[in-house]
């Protein structure tokens, strides 16, 4: 049985127990010296049915009930080997069983009159799970499965998944309610707090609490970019920009996994979705409605809503889930790929993911992809649910097909596992009559058991309730969410600097709330009110408005509740703070007008956002992507390029802080996007926790030579408003440094290197385009070192040429009478894979 050691934040080993007669067996012995290619260092085992078989000094399940060792129950063997011997042991019902991915259903318990047939008859080992009840009763749940699991035939354990379920937001079939987990910012949150260190440490946090309960499988993160600012999960990404959402997707998945190096027997294997561009949505819309199938490039960057994967590549992610949608009249050099949905897209699974980043994990589809899409779903947009009397049917680009076609059409193209189906018979059917080979069964099902193997849980998939109750939304991981919800939280406006409150000493300020609990606000020091007039402060919070005939406006008509709320707070004359939930880059005009100061929220509890209104702690946050000025512009840009709306009111990375004061931004029409509201000088995005260089002066040209480079490197190019990484080298963790942009000047930060020799900083969004220098200046203002950077358009940065620019040079001669563009334009010539029976062989 597991037993998580909460005090190191890491899984420890406990000893079995015996509990209701069931047989619990555990052994720590030492080594012995084995045959196999693992060292022979005795795991815990534990078995409730099965028999405990001892060889060569050694213990083992004996989970086919043989009497002996049998090679896929030696611990000692590698994880691919053991898959491989058992998958040869199973039928083809057992072997299409396991690409199936079901749901558990239940409502306080699971429902096993559902759940025994599937395990028993369709011979289901892989399920999602959304049960929303207390952590102890969450882990005896999952205990009675495995144990109904290891009764079956070959004792193969249940891989348990999830969807997000340490966020705020609960959106059906998206995310599950916190319950007892540990309450984070969404993920657009961690990236508005910007630090990759934090989100890494969120995912340990998460991977403990997973595994307390049984839960194996995150069905997260989402490595989608937030470039289509109408579309409606953005909540779920780290943000707009391809670079720095790579950062944060690789710290998640590292968190989550257990180490840099793919799935640990004591982390949680990711699936990394939507495989590929979900975030560039035709008109926002979503891809769960037939309406909404399509994703667009106009902008020709499609290459960097690949970017934010490589870091789950780095780091040797487990699972890759594909998007809905139907990659639109993309061509990437070999003609438009097919127009299918990418769970149906050989050339985005083979090619491209396999083929070119050479993913070798499990490809999970997203639900429904194999499912029947009748005339009424069809038909069916926002806000009616995309399930209903018909299922859950996503099947883009093959409708026409049958239901074996469909299956064999996705598993031919690339996928292991079918998501939210529980219908292994079209598997069967599909071998039957030749659309799909056997051979490509068994080893999408060997790739499927082989992770069983690298989770552990063959020797042990049990864990214990007491110590998940302990561990679970602990007081020490919800004090690390606390923070981190507080340091998300953006100041887009302070009016007179009216935050943080500074209440006068014995005295309790009246405060209107709105959508607040009066409990936090008294405890925050507060007297809550009845009414703005009463109230010396009102705290108002805004929620998504949703307008428009489609749901997919972004900004208030003044008729909504909270809105209205916040005007009449605003006109009674009170301190009128509004907090707008920035679940989308909403337009916030009105808002502005109507308002004192304003806070973006990503997800945050009462606690932590009063703790920054009161000045307990400090709003750090960043946009993650630009907040717009009206639909209008969001109606011109482009849904595959990041913040690229004419004139935004709040440009992409800014945000203030409390010695900086805001005025009401006035947008309109410029030559260049404005940067956002503020007072001189203009704040810059550094690093969460820096403030911008002062008393250090710019190093002269004459020093800049190639001997005095130096260690630092930076990327060849950036766009305006990205964040990149400076990389100083190890010998300079720990010590400050201040970066500049040299060639116009421009103070980037002071900043203390991380442990890793590194620091982060954000182009300004009015960089001039062409080449510069960062140059990084040690505490006493001598020169450390430099490296050149060119400032790019997105569509230059999306050609794949790092010397692509648009516009003038700075500080840089001309060398010769005219300009060399180097053109890098090594197509991609990729061969096109026919969908055919014989594929996978």
């Amino acid at each position: 049985m597991r037993s998580l050691t909460h005090a190191t934040g890491r899984r420890g080993r406990a000893l079995g127990v015996t509990a209701g007669g069931a047989l619990v067996a555990s052994f720590a012995l030492a080594a012995t010296p084995a045959p196999a290619a693992v060292a022979a260092d005795q795991p815990e085992l534990e078995s409730r049915s099965t028999e405990i078989i001892s060889v060569d000094g050694l213990q083992f399940r004996d989970l086919d009930r043989s009497g002996d060792l049998t090679p896929y129950e030696d611990w000692r063997l590698t994880a691919d080997e053991r898959a491989a011997d058992l998958v040869s042991r199973l039928d083809l019902e057992q072997r299409a069983g396991l690409l199936m991915h079901a749901s558990l259903t239940g409502r306080g318990a699971y429902d096993r009159a559902a759940f025994d047939p599937l395990l028993q008859d369709g011979h289901i080992s892989t399920y999602i799970s959304r049960l929303s009840v207390g952590a102890d009763v969450l882990a005896d749940q999952h205990n009675q499965l495995q144990e109904a699991a290891e009764a079956e035939p070959f004792g193969i354990p249940l891989k348990i998944s999830t969807d997000p379920r340490n966020g705020f937001s609960v959106t059906e079939g998206q995310t599950v309610s916190n319950a007892d987990f540990t309450p984070f910012p969404d993920a657009i949150g961690m990236g508005a707090v910007g630090d990759p260190e934090a989100t890494l440490e969120m995912g340990r946090i998460i991977s403990d609490e997973y595994r307390a309960v049984g839960i194996t499988e995150a069905l997260s993160p989402q490595a989608d970019l937030s470039t289509e600012p109408r579309w409606t999960r953005q909540n779920g990404t780290f943000g707009s920009v391809g670079e720095t959402v790579k950062e944060q997707v690789r710290a998640y998945v590292e968190g989550l996994q257990g180490g840099t190096d793919g799935i640990t027997d004591e982390g949680v294997a990711t699936v990394v979705k939507h495989w590929v561009g979900y975030g560039a949505q035709v008109n926002g819309y979503d891809s769960h409605y037939y309406y909404g199938r399509y994703a667009a490039f106009p902008g020709g960057n499609f290459d960097e809503h690949v970017v934010p994967y490589e870091g789950a590549f780095d780091v040797d992610a487990a699972g890759i889930m594909p998007t809905y949608s139907i990659l639109q009249d993309l061509d990437l050099g070999d003609g438009v790929i097919e127009q299918v949905g990418a769970g149906h897209n050989e050339f985005l699974l083979q090619d491209l993911l396999r083929g070119q980043y050479g993913f070798d994990g499990v490809i999970t589809s997203d639900w429904g992809i194999a499912n029947d899409c009748p005339q009424e779903c069809l038909d069916n947009q926002p806000p009616a649910s995309f399930v209903g009397p018909w299922g859950a049917g996503m099947p883009w680009g093959v409708e026409d097909l049958t239901l074996p076609e469909r299956y064999a059409s996705a598993i031919n193209a690339g996928v292991d596992i079918i998501g939210g189906s529980d219908q292994p018979q079209y598997i069967v059917q599909a071998v039957e009559e030749g659309f799909l080979t056997e051979g490509r069964v068994v080893e999408a099902a060997q790739r499927v058991l082989e992770q069983k193997f690298e989770l552990g849980l063959f020797e042990d998939p049990y864990v214990d309730p007491a110590a998940a109750a302990e561990i679970v939304g602990s007081d020490a991981s919800r004090a690390v969410a606390l923070a981190d919800q507080a340091r998300s939280l953006t100041l887009l406006s302070n009016d007179d600097a009216v935050l943080p409150l500074t209440p006068v000493e014995g005295e309790s300020p009246t405060v209107y709330l709105y959508g607040v609990a009066a409990d936090a606000a008294v405890a925050a020091g507060m007297t809550p009110v009845d009414t703005p007039e009463e109230a010396d402060v009102a705290i108002v919070r805004l929620t998504d408005p949703r307008g428009g005939d489609d749901l997919t406006d972004l900004g208030f008509t003044g008729e909504e509740a909270d809105f209205s709320a916040l005007a009449a707070a605003h006109a009674a004359g009170a301190v009128t703070i509004a907090v707008p939930q920035l679940s989308r880059p909403l337009v916030l005009g009105n808002v502005v007008e109507q308002s004192d100061a304003v806070i973006g929220a990503y997800g945050v509890s009462d606690e932590a956002l009063l703790d920054v209104v009161t000045g307990e702690s400090a709003p750090e946050g960043r946009l993650p992507f630009e907040l717009p000025s009206s639909m209008d512009e969001v109606a011109a840009q482009l849904p595959d390029v990041p913040n690229d709306t004419a004139t935004p009111l709040f440009a992409y990375g800014f945000g203030l802080a409390y010695d900086e004061t805001g005025t009401e931004p006035t947008p309109g029409p410029s030559p260049e996007p404005s940067p956002g509201p503020s007072t001189e000088p203009t704040p810059v995005p550094t690093e969460p926790g820096t403030t911008p260089t002062a008393g250090v002066t710019p190093i002269d040209d004459a020093l800049l030579t190639d001997a005095t480079r130096g260690p630092v490197t930076v990327p060849s190019s950036a766009q305006r408003s990205e964040t990149i990484t400076v990389d100083l080298g190890d010998a300079a963790a720990g010590s400050t440094f201040s970066v500049w942009l040299h060639s116009d000047p421009v103070a980037l930060t002071t900043a203390e290197a991380s442990t890793a020799g590194t620091i982060r900083v954000t182009v300004p969004a009015d960089a001039a385009l062409g080449a510069h220098r960062v140059v990084v200046q040690a505490a006493d203002g001598s020169l450390y070192g430099w490296d050149d950077l060119r400032v790019v358009t997105a569509a230059a940065a999306a050609s794949g040429d790092p010397l692509a620019y648009t516009g003038s040079e700075t500080a840089w001669p001309i060398v010769g009478t005219g300009v060399l563009l180097l053109l890098l334009g090594t197509g991609l010539v990729l061969l096109r894979r026919r969908r055919a029976a014989g594929a996978g062989d």
